[in-house]
């Protein structure tokens, strides 16, 4: 893999999903349980994956999600900043 997907060859990931409907209050609605699930992610060296609301802060979505390389990609496709960040569309929602 490239290094934006920082996966060791040798090493067995497993993909957990899951998906539900519960009563949004206000601990969700900020969040909470989403932000939950990305600390325990990196704390098993994981990352959530991005298909769902995302509560990183700039800092660490980038180093988690490759930053450096994903910035050097994004100078030669996108060198007008034309398009909008993977963190201003996973995170910010934009």
């Amino acid at each position: 893999m490239g290094p934006l997907r920082l996966l060791d060859p040798d090493t067995t990931y497993v993909n957990i999903g899951f998906w539900s409907s519960v009563e949004l209050g206000a601990a969700e609605s900020d969040g909470v349980h989403n932000r939950a699930i990305e600390k325990k992610a990196a704390e098993l060296s994981g990352r959530k994956s991005l298909y769902s609301t995302a509560f990183y802060s700039p800092e660490e979505f980038w180093q988690t999600y490759g930053g450096a390389s994903y910035d050097k990609v994004k100078a030669t496709y996108d060198p007008d900043g034309r398009l909008l960040s993977l963190y201003d569309k996973t995170v910010r929602r934009r």
